[in-house]
């Protein structure tokens, strides 16, 4: 039986979207506003115009030449199949009542912030350094799994804000921790939380250790960078360039994020991610 069906904490391969477990709640449930990202406005609730009868996407292949890039981005870390298979017991949206399906739609995005800092909390886990923190990292593990798996009504009601500050106080103790002794060619391990770094020349700098927590990073030059041992949470990457950039060891990267960014096949990423494959047909 599978980990999330018999009520153990998610393993890290089932904090990924699985959308054959999914409802397409992430194609209904969460709005579009028509922008580069998608190509056209759709509220909150409404099945897009690409969802087919079978929950699955009609232009799927084609979704970045059709103006949909934004779909390729995101990543709902297995909240879809939480939602439709554990939450609801595999009930469908479309064949339930008006407030089945709202009750859905108002869960999933709880659980989505949930899942995410439950991948985050698992890679913190995994962090050797970390160890200091890896009790009080298990128990925020497993209250946000139980969390989780709470009826929709709880979900609905869940101050998602202060779980994740109690989270988060860990993290950057984890963060501290996994860049001491990591430090850069002028030997500090410098700051750059929530820095305005959009468009930023950084082609080869050394970033090794350098906290980036939501950094603005939009469009910046990070060729050839050397990233090793950086805290990347919460950094907007898009349309960064990472060609050839050097992200060995960084950490609390997600896939989103690198779906979003630029890159190729000489860029080094962690083992918790994998080259996008839009990556690959750049020239």
């Amino acid at each position: 039986m599978p980990d999330h069906i018999a009520g153990r904490p998610s393993s890290a391969t089932e904090l990924r979207g699985d959308c054959a477990q999914c409802f397409g709640l992430c194609c209904v449930a969460l709005p579009f506003a028509a922008s580069a990202d998608f190509a056209v406005d759709k509220p909150a609730g409404k099945p897009c115009r690409n969802l087919g009868d079978d929950h699955r996407c009609g232009i799927h292949a084609d979704l970045r030449q059709r103006g949909f890039t934004g779909c390729t981005v995101y990543d709902c870390f297995g909240a879809g199949q939480k939602v439709s298979q554990v939450t609801f017991g595999g009930q469908d949206w479309r064949t339930g009542s008006k407030e089945h399906a709202r009750q859905m739609f108002d869960a999933f995005p709880v659980v989505r912030q949930l899942h995410e800092l439950l991948w985050y909390l698992t890679e913190a886990l995994g962090l050797s350094a970390a160890r200091p923190v890896h009790a009080g990292l298990r128990t925020a593990l497993e209250k946000t799994e139980r969390l989780t798996r709470q009826t929709p009504a709880e979900l609905a009601a869940l101050d998602v804000a202060a779980h994740r500050q109690e989270v988060n106080t860990l993290l950057l103790r984890t963060s501290e921790l996994a860049r001491e002794g990591t430090r850069g060619k002028n030997g500090k391990k410098k700051d750059r939380r929530g820095a305005d770094l959009m468009g930023a020349r950084l082609k080869g700098a050394d970033l090794r250790g350098v906290s980036l927590r939501g950094a603005y990073l939009i469009a910046a030059d990070l060729r050839d960078a050397d990233l090793r041992g950086a805290d990347m949470i919460g950094a907007d990457l898009r349309d960064a360039d990472l060609t050839d950039a050097d992200l060995t060891g960084a950490f609390f990267l997600t896939q989103p994020q690198l779906n979003a960014a630029r890159g190729s096949a000489g860029t080094r990423l962690p083992e918790s991610v994998t080259h996008p494959v839009h990556w690959a047909a750049r020239r």
